[in-house]
């Protein structure tokens, strides 16, 4: 009795791999993970932060805010009893004229 072999696979063509090009692409792939990584890794991360002109003056404001001298609570009561009783009046050019100073100091601007 024959048997023929079943289990031959010489009639079955493999698909052909190139080893050198799938070896190349395997390396091109590791070393882009690599160079990516070491950028990630070597360069220095440095945060920073940066204040609008706004802010700026803000940031005097409150300076020169902490710098006066403490509130005279005594002269601030006197006031607000004549704004209750209506006896406190307010001179427009006074306090244009102040704003005016308080500003140019503010702002530098003889």
């Amino acid at each position: 009795m024959s048997v023929n072999n079943v289990n031959s696979n010489n009639n079955v063509q493999k698909p052909h791999v190139d080893n050198q090009k799938l070896q190349q692409q395997q390396n091109q792939t590791a070393a882009q993970a690599n160079t990516q990584q070491a950028k990630q890794s070597s360069a220095p991360r440095g945060d920073s932060v940066s204040l609008t002109q706004s802010a700026q003056q803000l940031s005097q404001i409150q300076k020169k805010g902490s710098d006066t001298a403490s509130v005279n609570q005594e002269k601030v009561d006197r006031l607000k009893k004549a704004i209750q009783a209506g006896d406190y009046k307010v001179n427009p050019e006074k306090l244009a004229e102040n704003i005016a100073k308080f500003e140019s100091e503010l702002f530098g601007i003889k």
